[in-house]
């Protein structure tokens, strides 16, 4: 029987578990010089300076500080894909803002910036731009029609990793971008989060903000000096990153383009043995810039769930990023424009395996199985 195949498969070889192991070692398994060192590589690979990125425990907390690093709090709007990750919105609510749902166009899968635009209201403070499975969003069009409303652009990039456009990376574009390091995505920290964001200013208030709001005299703790003495002026929350988890993800990022090069690899492997199958959408991009986290493919028809169920059978699990968000009870209350192609994409996506070093065999045996599903739903 041919061994079952998921949908994520996280790479952890020999050296991130010696980093694991070196790390432990050390003793000192909160935040510390391990930390600094994570942000300090991420900075690199990201092409700006280590002192800009703020690394924390979470994407989701990474969002919830964009929020009150950019003043955003109770009374505001934030305008956002309904076709998100729930975090965003969990994040605007613990900022005491109100989501905004907005559509998403058809090539990107990105906030559609005409839609946005319409959408403003005086209580308007930021919009999300998401770079969905790794494909950036119309980052440009958005930063010119926030910038026309004296808008901020909080950039969720936690899919685009190593993604570029126009030749510049993911953290040139917006007020403040987010990554993700859970223990799904490109790279993994087993779990963790950073910001890129502009000024000093911003990088002291997220210091403080991500270590229960201890000023900076308290990161001597976490050094030689091991000073015991700080002040506390501001709220602040446990997001900060542990020595652990931060080795981890250091020893991912120098394996980063081979993951990147690897999963494109099998993303235009999926796109030739996919082409030309009756009722099936694929991603718009040839993959040249963009550092795929998912590989997902849309089914037209009201197909999909019996597609999915065949699939399972058939040994390989598949999933469904996302559920919008404005079908969550939570949510159901917040105000929101025409979303008739998040209702359309939300019915027909699916997210088909995709790992780092995926063997090509495996993804001639998914799709196989998923040209194979569709051709019996269609015959039925």
């Amino acid at each position: 029987m041919s061994e079952r195949i998921p949908v994520f498969k996280p790479y952890i070889g020999v050296d991130t578990a010696k980093a694991a192991v070196d790390a432990l070692d050390l003793g000192w398994l909160g935040m510390g010089s391990y930390v600094r060192d994570f942000e300090a590589r991420l900075g690199s690979v990201l092409g700006v300076e280590g002192e800009r990125v703020v690394a924390v425990n979470t994407g989701t907390s990474a969002l919830h500080l964009a929020m009150l690093s950019l003043g955003i709090g109770p009374g505001d709007e934030v305008i956002t894909p309904s076709f998100n990750n729930i975090g965003d919105f969990q994040a605007i609510r613990q900022a005491g803002a109100e989501p905004v749902f907005c559509d998403i166009d058809e090539e990107t899968l990105g906030i559609d910036v005409e839609k946005a635009e319409a959408l403003i209201s005086p209580r308007t403070k930021a919009v999300i731009g998401m770079d969905y499975a790794g494909i950036p969003c119309r980052l440009d069009a958005l930063q010119e029609m926030a910038a026309r409303h004296h808008l901020k652009v909080i950039h969720d990039a936690a899919h685009a990793l190593g993604s570029r456009l126009h030749g510049r990376s993911m953290a040139a574009y917006g007020d403040i971008t987010i990554f993700s390091f859970d223990p799904v995505k490109i790279i993994t920290s087993i779990d963790g989060g950073a910001l890129v964001v502009e000024t000093a200013t911003q990088v002291e208030a997220l210091h403080r903000y991500r270590l229960l709001g201890m000023d900076q005299s308290a990161r001597r703790m976490y050094t030689n000096e091991r000073a015991w003495t700080y002040d506390v002026a501001d709220r602040g929350f446990r997001y900060h990153l542990a020595n652990l988890h931060a080795s981890i993800g250091l020893s991912q990022l120098e394996l980063l383009s081979a993951f990147i090069e690897t999963r494109r690899n099998a993303c235009r492997r999926y796109a030739a043995l996919l082409a030309g199958v009756e009722g099936l959408r694929l991603p718009a991009t040839d993959f040249t810039d963009v550092a795929p986290f998912i590989y997902y493919v849309r089914i037209a028809g009201g197909r999909r769930d019996d597609v999915i169920r065949s699939l399972s059978e058939a040994g390989i699990d598949t999933g469904i990023h996302w559920i919008p968000g404005h079908n969550f009870t939570l949510l159901k209350t917040c105000r929101r424009g025409d979303l008739s192609v998040t209702e359309r994409v939300g019915r027909e996506i699916l997210t088909m395996p995709l790992h780092s070093f995926m063997a090509a065999s495996t993804v001639e045996r998914v799709a196989h199985a998923l040209s194979g599903a569709i051709a019996q739903r269609r015959a039925a």
